[in-house]
């Protein structure tokens, strides 16, 4: 499926800020080719999952507070398909990392992680889950959930406002819909792009 005919309620594919993500992920996806039929049955089923996502919240501060939030009848998540809650790792599509994640911690986040069925995905909420936050210069603290459990997306703020995680659960939503579900878990790893220090560093030209 090409990124720019990924339907989301709402919202136009010029609205999102990372499509060329995406699109790489995509070319990745398709660099051997796809089978016309398995494409298209795993188009089907990618849509019925993207509609359909079960979250797990793992909270510890104020990031859970504006999670309840988007689930109020504000924001209303539940017009995304994201309604159905879950208190158990085994049911659970997506885990929201919400607060601060400190070493004790640490083997139960992982634990709930390997718990979850797969495919299964991470949403990292807020500056203290993506990089420790404030607390990052605490001997406690993780610098960031990347280092235990894989994330899908980064939402960031301190707190995001309900909206900002809105728009983080449309974009795991656009990478559901394009993957290959015949071929998951494994996925292409798609590296970011070397900024211009670490080129001068490796004395790359």
């Amino acid at each position: 499926m090409e990124v720019n005919k990924i339907r989301i309620p709402n919202m136009k594919y010029e609205d999102f800020n990372d499509n060329e993500y995406l699109e790489k992920y995509v070319e990745e996806l398709q660099e051997n080719g796809v089978n016309v039929i398995l494409g298209k049955l795993s188009d089907f089923i990618n849509w019925g999952r993207s509609n359909s996502v079960w979250p797990l919240t793992f909270a510890t501060s104020c990031c859970g507070i504006e999670f309840m939030c988007v689930a109020a009848a504000r924001t209303d998540f539940a017009r995304f398909g994201w309604e159905v809650t879950r208190n158990s790792p085994r049911q659970a599509d997506v885990i929201f990392v919400c607060g601060t994640i400190v070493h004790k911690m640490a083997p139960v986040l992982t634990r709930l992680y390997e718990q979850m069925a797969e495919p299964k995905y991470v949403i990292a909420v807020g500056s203290c889950a993506i990089g420790g936050g404030p607390f990052k210069s605490s001997y406690h603290v993780l610098k960031g959930v990347n280092e235990i459990i894989p994330v899908d997306v980064y939402i960031p703020g301190c707190p995001p406002r309900p909206d900002a995680i809105l728009y983080g659960m449309m974009q795991l939503a656009r990478k559901i819909k394009v993957q290959d579900f015949f071929k998951l878990p494994e996925q292409p790893q798609i590296s970011e792009p070397k900024t211009e220090d670490e080129t001068d560093e490796h004395g790359d030209h």
